[in-house]
């Protein structure tokens, strides 16, 4: 059962928040719902390009016993921005963009402490696919300690799409992977970056893997083969704004 604060359901509620504007972080909608009110939700939706999944209707049973009508939506407590722009307005000040790529993390303990971690050491925009993601409610904001507030959250249908016009952009893209040939602490790290994290049992989506400039790895010591996958953003992260600093 999802936090109700989250969530509204029923045809015309949601129609009212999209007409509201209001920021959703997610919609479900019944597989197979038809009719014209339904075909206006998924007509709404598309332009106002709010993401939306169908799913099969036991589903929407579990997130909330009431007249669903076969549409849920989680409303977000922040707006989402597009790459293009936070791009365009980050060279705009002369200033090499440091944007952060989560691949399938979907633990929201994780996910706001990674917030947390980028906004304290300035990454300009965190990218999060729109599914297979951590949802972005009040749970996130608490455990990003209200970090969320003040960093640039982007949402994309295809990150490996996302990947290829940061690498047309000029940005170095580096994948995080205990299986990575370059150690964190002899690579170099300035300039326009993006860091893709991925999700520790997975990890980086092979594909997307494919598209990194570079494969890094944190130097491990002890008998413990990997780290948490927020301690390791830290890490990295840190890192990263230690040789930017320098320069």
């Amino acid at each position: 059962m999802e936090n109700t604060t989250d969530i509204i359901f029923g045809i015309h509620p949601i129609l009212e928040a999209i007409e509201a504007g209001a920021s959703f972080d997610k919609v479900f909608i019944q597989a197979g719902l038809n009719g014209e009110l339904a075909h206006e939700v998924r007509s709404k939706l598309k332009s106002n390009e709010i993401p939306f999944t169908q799913v099969p209707i036991h589903s929407l049973n579990k997130i909330t016993k009431k007249n669903h009508q076969g549409v849920v939506g989680f409303i977000s407590p922040i707006s989402f921005y597009k790459i293009e722009d936070i791009i365009d307005e980050t060279y705009g000040r002369g200033v090499d963009p440091f944007i952060v790529i989560l691949d399938g993390i979907t633990d929201v303990r994780n996910f706001g402490a990674i917030v947390r971690t980028c906004e304290a050491i300035g990454v300009d925009a965190i990218v999060v696919p729109t599914k297979a993601s951590a949802r972005i409610a009040s749970d996130a904001v608490k455990t990003s300690a209200g970090a969320l507030f003040h960093v640039k959250i982007c949402k994309t249908n295809s990150l490996s799409n996302t990947l290829t016009y940061l690498k047309n952009s000029g940005l170095s893209i580096l994948g995080a992977t205990e299986k990575g040939s370059d150690s964190l602490y002899k690579s170099t790290l300035n300039g326009p970056i993006a860091l893709i994290m991925g999700d520790e049992e997975e990890g980086i989506n092979q594909h997307n893997l494919g598209l990194c400039s570079h494969k890094i790895n944190i130097p491990m010591q002890g008998k413990t083969g990997s780290l948490n996958v927020s301690v390791a953003f830290g890490v990295i992260g840190y890192e990263i704004l230690r040789q930017r600093l320098s320069n």
